[in-house]
């Protein structure tokens, strides 16, 4: 396997994000999705025949061009760190790049955005994770806006499409220009122990995410460990999730073991599905959420 490496050369960075934005859109067409929703990167690569695994690897991931296509992905990142590593490589993919090794970045000596390739995957990922559509469709049903949101409003827009909350606001600032740089930057500086404080009431190290009655994603995955704050008075079946806590800002629960949860709150009719794989999982994607048989 020969790993292919760009040389630094200057490139058209709006002609290279309107490809990335075309390409994006079409393969949601090509995949039966819509233009708006959040999308199980997962499922997406299943559908077209691109087998993704996790590893215990210290690396971003890593794309293998072959019969069939891999993706190799790294299970110490973050959660929705690896989704959007997950859509990097599927960029990749898309525009017939050689196999390729994303190193850590905080580690790489050199930005890849100075590389045409990493550059597309890069804003590719981006673009089929959040379309720019289902950006304007989530604040909007909130009565927000990406240019006055505040940044626990940006949190809960991060968690609705998966994506971690820098992602996000980079996304707006520099991919899709919804919010000026100079308060993207300042946002961004924002520690996720602050945020997860605000919201909670107290003080955590633990990963969290949310949801709220306006989300429209029929799933929310989380990993063994995780803290789900969901709408208040959310009932969950099964026994995945467990119960913390109900707070005025919605019911606390944690996931406890791998499968999938069902939870529904009554008030509102609101109701979806919690996929819990393993922490730290190792293993081919389609197969995380398979439930634990032990008898303990």
């Amino acid at each position: 396997m020969v790993m292919q490496r760009s040389p630094k050369l200057p490139f058209n960075r709006r002609a290279l994000a309107h490809q990335a934005l075309r390409a994006s859109a079409a393969v949601r067409a090509e995949a039966g999705l819509d233009q708006t929703g959040p999308i199980c990167i997962y499922g997406l690569c299943e559908k077209m025949g691109i087998r993704v695994r996790f590893n215990n690897i210290n690396m971003e991931g890593m794309y293998q061009r072959g019969t069939p296509p891999r993706i190799h992905l790294s299970a110490l990142r973050p959660l929705p760190r690896r989704a959007y590593n997950c859509a990097h490589e599927l960029g990749h993919h898309i525009f017939g790049h050689g196999s390729s090794i994303d190193q850590l970045r905080e580690e790489s000596k050199e930005s890849p955005l100075e590389d045409p390739k990493e550059f597309l995957a890069d804003v590719f990922g981006g673009f089929i994770l959040m379309p720019v559509l289902g950006i304007r469709r989530a604040f909007a049903t909130r009565g927000w806006t990406p240019e006055a949101a505040t940044p626990l409003q940006l949190f809960m827009i991060a968690c609705d499409f998966g994506v971690g909350f820098k992602t996000l606001i980079t996304h707006l600032s520099a991919g899709v220009n919804m919010m000026p740089r100079g308060r993207a930057a300042a946002i961004g500086r924002i520690p996720l122990r602050e945020l997860r404080a605000e919201i909670l009431g107290f003080s955590t190290t633990e990963s969290l995410t949310i949801a709220d009655c306006r989300r429209t994603a029929p799933t929310i995955d989380v990993e063994v460990n995780m803290l789900l704050l969901l709408p208040p008075g959310t009932k969950t079946r099964g026994t995945m999730l467990a119960l913390e806590r109900n707070l005025a800002v919605g019911s606390l629960y944690r996931a406890v073991r791998p499968g999938i949860a069902q939870a529904e709150s009554r008030v509102s009719g609101w109701s979806t599905f919690v996929r819990v794989a393993p922490q730290a999982y190792i293993g081919l994607a389609q197969y995380r959420h398979l439930e634990d048989d032990s008898d303990e």
